[in-house]
C-alpha cells in the first residue's frame, strides 16, 4: 500500500485552489476578471430568441411640422376654397341680400378681434336663446356708434352651440349710407319694420332689435345706463303675431368707448344726422379721436318670455302690449343695474 501523502489540516491542494484576487484600495480588485463577462456574452448568445426579440422595429416617426404650420395651412386651404366660390358664383344671398357665406368668412372675421381683444366681451346665458325656431332678441343701446350691434351678432355667432346668426333691425339712416348699406345688407341685417321682421321670425331666425333707437345710442354720457323709451312696442306686436319668444339683452361697457359730453346740433342738422357727438377726444383729435376706449364689455341674455300662449288677436290688445313692453324694459334695466354693481373696472 503506497504511503498516504499528508495534508495539513486547513489547506487545500494546490490543483484544486481558486485564484482569489486581491482587492486594493477602494475595494477594487487588482487581479483581471475579463474572461467572466466575455462568458456571460457568450452565454447569452447562445441562448434561444424570444417572442419579443422577433417583433419588427418600429417606423420612424412622421417628421415633426412647424408649430402653426397646420393652421396656416388650413386658413390658406379655406380662403382659396373661398375666392374659387366668389369667382364661380357658387354661393347664395337670401332675398333680403344675406350674404351667409361672405358674413362667415370674412365680415366676422373681421369683428371678431375688436370682440375677442379689443373689449374682450364675456356672454352670459347664451342657454336662453333657443337652438332653432324663431325668437327676438330686445337690447339696450348705446355708445354714439352702434357697435353694440355688431358686437351682439357675433356673440350669439361665436357662443350659441348651434352657431346661430343675428338678423338685426337697423334704422333708415343705415340704409342710405353708401358701403354701409351694402355690409349690412350682406351680414343680414334689414329695415327696422314689422313686415320684414316678422317675415324673418316666421322662418325661423334669431332677430334682434334695439328699440331705444337713435334717442339710446345718442344720449349723454351723464345719463348712462338709462333705458329710454322703448317707443310704442311694435317688436312685442310682432313677436306675438309670430308666436316667437322675446328674450331680454343687457350689454355693459358699451356706454363708455365714447362719453359723449356735447351734441352739436347745428352741424347735425346740416349733415342731416339725428346727433352729432363731441367726446373728450373727438373731433379735437380729429380721426384719432374716433377710435374707441378698450371698456370691458358684458352682455347677458334673460330668460325668454313666451308669447306662443297668446291667442293671434291678442297682437292688436294696447294693454297687454304695453305690460309685455313694460316687462321686458324692466327685466333690462335691473339686469344692467345688477352687472354694473358686479363691474370691477370699466376696463377690467
Amino acid at each position: 500500500m503506497a504511503d498516504a501523502k499528508v495534508i495539513p489540516f486547513g489547506e487545500e491542494p494546490r490543483s484544486s485552489r481558486r485564484k482569489v484576487p486581491r482587492l486594493g484600495r477602494g475595494g477594487r480588485s487588482q487581479g483581471s476578471l475579463k474572461p467572466v463577462p466575455q462568458q456571460r456574452d457568450e452565454a447569452l448568445e447562445q441562448r434561444p430568441q424570444t417572442a419579443a426579440a422577433a417583433v419588427p422595429p418600429l417606423p420612424p416617426d412622421p417628421p415633426k411640422q412647424a408649430p402653426g404650420s397646420g393652421d396656416w395651412e388650413r386658413k390658406l386651404a379655406h380662403g382659396l376654397s373661398f375666392l374659387r366660390r366668389r369667382i364661380t358664383g357658387d354661393y347664395e344671398v337670401d332675398d333680403f341680400g344675406y350674404d351667409h357665406d361672405l358674413t362667415e368668412q370674412v365680415l366676422m372675421s373681421l369683428l371678431r378681434p375688436l370682440y375677442e381683444k379689443y373689449f374682450r366681451v364675456e356672454v352670459k346665458g347664451i342657454e336662453n336663446i333657443p337652438d332653432s325656431g324663431g325668437a327676438l332678441v330686445v337690447a339696450n343701446h348705446s355708445g354714439v356708434l352702434p357697435l353694440d350691434g355688431l358686437m351682439l351678432q357675433v356673440a350669439v355667432h361665436d357662443n350659441h352651440p348651434a352657431k346661430r346668426h343675428l338678423r338685426l333691425l337697423a334704422a333708415d339712416l343705415v340704409f342710405v349710407l353708401p358701403v354701409v348699406n351694402e355690409l349690412a345688407r350682406k351680414a343680414g341685417h334689414t329695415l327696422a319694420c314689422s313686415e320684414d321682421a316678422q317675415l324673418l321670425l316666421e322662418r325661423g331666425e334669431v332677430v334682434g332689435v334695439m328699440p331705444e333707437g337713435f334717442k339710446g345710442i345718442g344720449k349723454p354720457f351723464s345719463e348712462r345706463y338709462k333705458l329710454q323709451r322703448f317707443g310704442r312696442g311694435g317688436f312685442v306686436s310682432t313677436a306675438l303675431r309670430a308666436g316667437a319668444p322675446i328674450v331680454p339683452c343687457s350689454i355693459v361697457g358699451a356706454e363708455e368707448i365714447y362719453p359723449m359730453v356735447g351734441n352739436a346740433k347745428t352741424l347735425a342738422r346740416l349733415l342731416g344726422l339725428p346727433y352729432f357727438p363731441v367726446t373728450p377726444t373727438f373731433p379735437l383729435l380729429g380721426p384719432l379721436g374716433a377710435v374707441p376706449l378698450p371698456t370691458k364689455w358684458t352682455i347677458q341674455f334673460g330668460e325668454p318670455i313666451p308669447t306662443d300662449g297668446h291667442p293671434p288677436e291678442a297682437a292688436d290688445d294696447p294693454m297687454l302690449m304695453f305690460n309685455l313692453t313694460d316687462q321686458v324694459r324692466e327685466t333690462i334695466q335691473h339686469t344692467l343695474y345688477k352687472l354694473l354693481v358686479q363691474r370691477r373696472s370699466v376696463f377690467f
